[in-house]
């Protein structure tokens, strides 16, 4: 499937109405989309009484800094892990005020992948009062597709995860 500008725009501006709707709030934790769903999600006009912040942890140091995933998650699992992207979600939704929280971690590629995560391989969790919960994603494509890929998913996911959406 393409994700172009418009297709993600779309569904993005359904997250924001759903988020408006039920009173919710988001804040967004990225590495291997560098900041791609704060983009898209802040297209569209209206975004400020819905969007709180996005992070860009790129790095690992950034990780740890900016959403405080313990280093010992990092070392243990990798940066591209169910529970890296576990604690993304959960230290964004800690640091802001906000109900809702997605994080995105993951070999965009070129290079980076392994055979155990090879590219493509991608992280999505999302966060809540109610928790949080991840899922694994094997996207195929160059890197523009998988970080647009990994963006569709996560908007999807917020969908899934508001109420009345």
């Amino acid at each position: 499937m393409v994700h172009d500008d418009r297709s993600l725009q779309e569904s993005a501006l359904r997250v924001g109405e759903a988020l408006q709707r039920g009173g919710l709030s988001l804040a967004v934790a990225e590495s291997c989309t560098g900041g791609l769903l704060a983009k898209i999600l802040t297209d569209g006009g209206g975004a400020s009484n819905w969007f709180e912040r996005g992070l860009v942890v790129y790095s690992n140091a950034a990780k740890r800094d900016l959403a405080g995933v313990p280093e010992r998650l990092i070392e243990e699992h990798g940066a591209v892990s169910q529970v890296v992207a576990e604690a993304l979600a959960l230290g964004v939704l800690g640091r802001a005020p906000v109900t809702h929280s997605v994080a995105i971690t993951g070999v965009a590629g070129p290079d980076g992948g392994t055979v155990s995560k090879p590219v493509g391989t991608v992280w999505i969790a999302w966060g809540s009062p109610a928790g949080v919960d991840a899922r694994p994603c094997r996207f195929a494509g160059d890197r523009d597709t998988v970080r647009r890929a990994s963006v569709a998913e996560a908007l999807n996911g917020v969908l899934d995860r508001c109420p009345g959406a």
